[in-house]
């Protein structure tokens, strides 16, 4: 492990020295980010935002989003896809949160644990590790690091997880693997990676920064 501690580094940075330090769009307040992951499930972020967006515009409050009507949440977020499922998901959410909380505020979870908080979090229907996770570590400041498509293709192909790992386990194990500090830009520079060059059909072997680290065997010419 400790030999893998040090490659995850050594990729880690490597990727800082071609990619630079990232920086995501302006952090949101922890259920709005809440409500966002929910919506990027099985789309892309364009879709994601759109819908986003026009959910914000259709209603002034997530208060509202809680108590409105099911076509109305459903009918505003289409573009994201899925609606049907994620409309409904996202109002039981919301009511869970209150029932709970008496309010639709998360910041107390700032104060929780790590580990804590999170399971707080993925008790709700509909919110798993990815979605805790970016929550966490977007919103909240907490060490955490979301594994996406992206990361769980890249990690799986250079071997910084074993093959046949789930991606609920690749979450606490790349959280093992890298220090807290570097799990924003180690995130955002992971999926950079994954969507520019290392890609599920073609991976660009023959551009990548971190190719004489890979262990994957079939690289492209």
């Amino acid at each position: 492990m400790a030999l893998l501690k040090k490659r995850a580094l050594k990729v880690h940075q490597r990727l800082l020295d071609v990619f630079g330090e990232p920086t995501w769009r302006n952090p949101l307040p922890p259920v709005d980010e809440l409500v966002s992951t929910i919506l990027s499930q099985n789309t892309n972020d364009l879709n994601r935002d759109r819908a986003f967006e026009a959910l914000r515009a259709k209603f002034p409050t997530w208060e509202a989003v809680r108590t409105a009507k099911p076509g109305e949440v459903i009918n505003a977020i289409r573009t994201a896809g899925l609606a049907n499922q994620k409309g409904p998901r996202i109002q039981q959410v919301l009511r869970s949160i209150v029932e709970e909380r008496g309010s639709l505020d998360l910041g107390f979870l700032a104060d929780l644990p790590v580990e804590e908080a999170r399971a707080w979090l993925t008790k709700f229907n509909g919110v798993g590790p990815k979605t805790a996770a970016i929550v966490l570590c977007f919103s909240l400041n907490k060490p955490a690091f979301p594994v996406d498509t992206h990361i769980y293709r890249v990690t799986g192909r250079t071997g910084l997880r074993p093959e046949k790992m789930s991606v609920e386990q690749a979450h606490p194990h790349m959280e093992n693997l890298l220090p807290p500090g570097t799990y924003y830009a180690a995130h955002l520079n992971l999926i950079r990676l994954g969507r520019e060059i290392c890609q599920a059909r073609k991976p660009l072997c023959f551009k990548c920064p971190i190719v004489k680290m890979c262990a994957y065997e079939p690289k492209t010419k």
